[in-house]
């Protein structure tokens, strides 16, 4: 798997965000901007991002992933576009 290959994952799932995939083989680092984490406890917005590779991650292909969310509003506040 490449980090292309999870981005698409991701954006098919959670098409009304923005995604930036770092990584190779099975470890990945994710960047998730979107208005869907608005509001929302970290877990509920790690299992959002979960919720598109857990195939991926039961069948082992990723096995490690370091997840970071932000609204647009947070991510624009990070100096970020």
């Amino acid at each position: 798997m490449d980090a292309a290959t999870v981005k698409s994952l991701l954006e098919n799932h959670l098409a009304q965000c923005e995604f930036h995939v770092q990584g190779e083989g099975s470890h990945y680092e994710i960047v998730a901007i979107g208005e869907v984490f608005e509001g929302l406890r970290p877990v509920k917005k790690q299992q959002l991002v979960y919720g598109a590779l857990g195939e991926c991650i039961a069948d082992g292909s990723v096995h490690a992933v370091n997840i970071r969310t932000y609204t647009p509003a947070e991510w624009q506040d990070r100096g970020r576009s």
